[in-house]
Order: structure tokens, then sequence, then C-alpha cells
């Protein structure tokens, strides 16, 4: 992987991991356009640690009051619970479902789920229930309103996001949306809810670089810090821009993308 491709492939990654668009599809098919290697799932494992990064430097208040309340419920168990202690065990809650399908179907996920035909199909499908949620949601809760049930099923949409096309950001969003939080509350949630399953991936993937499948380690480094500064800038923007839009831009980027990438597969123009 040359140097080009690591840095493109990084920005790649940090503007589409928070944005409902895919990253894990979009490392496959820009690729694949441009007539490069696929850099494949261990790649695409660890350069999420970049956007993970911006994570938990935008959120470092959230999270650190999380994780002090959370620690404080476990030595204190009968104290009366707060939100944040209550968010702790909520994503822990909606961490169970990823890393369980995860193992199960890893071998699945490194191979037959890179095939562009898939990927064409979920950018398409997925949409669909974005379309959804967007137009049964009520947007009536805040997130300090969750409850167990709420961090399951939203934990369940992000298991979902193994599958490239479908995003992450996209289906927890989607779930929150549809169990009736507001844009705002559903983004915040699903931020916060992908530090433990991202990090954990890409620590799970990092015995993968370097070893003869063309990425080398110094460029995986790159892609991760590219992808960490245009995440963290994805952040900032797409919380900004939820408070007041709907998702409607990016189910108009997804459809077309999908039908484009089904298209030149069909052709044969890519693969």
């Amino acid at each position: 992987m040359s140097a080009l491709e690591a840095i493109v492939l990084g920005i790649v990654q940090g503007l589409t991991e928070f944005l409902p668009i895919s990253s894990s599809g979009h490392l496959r098919i820009v690729p694949a356009l441009l007539g490069w290697q696929d850099p494949g799932t261990a790649f695409t494992a660890v350069v999420q640690l970049g956007t993970m990064a911006a994570v938990l430097i935008y959120f470092r208040k959230d999270l650190w009051r999380i994780a002090r309340a959370w620690v404080q419920e476990i030595r204190l168990p009968y104290r009366r619970r707060s939100t944040d202690a209550n968010l702790g065990w909520f994503i822990v809650l909606g961490t169970i479902p990823i890393s369980i399908f995860g193992l199960v179907f890893k071998d699945q996920i490194e191979s037959g789920a890179r095939d562009l035909y898939l990927i064409g199909s979920m950018l398409i499908g997925f949409s669909f229930v974005m379309m959804l949620a967007e137009a049964v949601g009520k947007r009536q809760r805040e997130i300090e309103s969750m409850a167990p049930r709420d961090g399951l099923l939203i934990g369940c949409a992000q298991a979902l996001a193994l599958i490239p096309g479908v995003s992450r950001s996209g289906a927890t969003i989607s779930a929150g949306l549809l169990l009736n939080f507001d844009r705002g509350a559903a983004a915040r949630y699903s931020f916060l809810l992908s530090v433990p399953a991202v990090v954990l991936s890409g620590l799970f993937e990092l015995r993968g670089i370097g070893g003869g499948d063309g990425t080398s380690a110094w460029a995986t480094i790159v892609a991760t810090l590219a992808a960490f500064v245009t995440g963290y800038a994805a952040i900032a923007w797409l919380l900004r821009y939820l408070a007041h839009h709907t998702l409607g831009i990016f189910i108009a980027y997804r459809i077309p993308l999908g039908i484009l990438v089904i298209a030149l597969a069909a052709s044969g123009s890519i693969s």
C-alpha cells in the first residue's frame, strides 16, 4: 500500500465512520473504483482505532463521567443509580450482541461479507430502514430516559453493522429513532456505544497487519492518523447537522451509490 492509498483510505474511514453511509463498505468500494487492492478486514478494523481516538477525545468528559459513575455503582451497589451509571451498564449490555456475532461469524465477515453485490444491496436495503425510522419515530425521548431494553435493542442493531454497507451509525441511530429518541440523543448514544466494540475489534485485528497481505504497519499508522483528524471533524459536524435535519441526505446518497456498485460489479468494471 502506497502513502497515497493510506492517506486516501484514512480520510475515507474518518469521514464515513460516523456518517450513516458505512465506513467498511466505503473501504471496500473506494479501492475497487480506483483499481487498488482490497485492504481487508484487518486494515479496516485497525484504522477504525483512529476514529475511536476521535470519539474518546470529543466525548472525553462524558466518557470519564460515565466510567466514574459506573465504577462507583459497582463498588457501592445499593446507592441510588445515576443516569451516567445507567449509561455505563447500557453500553456494556449493548456491546454483547456485536461481540457474540463478531466471533461466531468471523470467517464469513472476513470473506463473503466483502462481496460488492452484498455491499451494494445493503446500501440500498438499509436505506429503507432509515426512511422508516424517520417516518415513524416520535423523537420525544432524551438519553436520560434510556432503559435496559433500549440499550440491548440498539446493541442488536449495532451487530448488523458487521455486514459492510449497513453502517454502524446508521443502524444504531435508526434503532434509536424507532425507540422514539430524538436524533441528537440517538446519535450521541450511537457514538458512545461504538467505543468498546471498535476498540476490541481493532486490537483483535492488529495481529493481521504486516502479515504479507500488502498492508504494511507504517501504511496503517498513516491511515489511522488521517482517520483520526477527519473523524473528529465528522463527529462535530454530524451532531450539529442532526439537531436540525433528517437522515434524508444520507439516504439520497446511499441508494444511487448502491445501484452504481451493483451495476459496475455486474458489468465487470470493478471486482
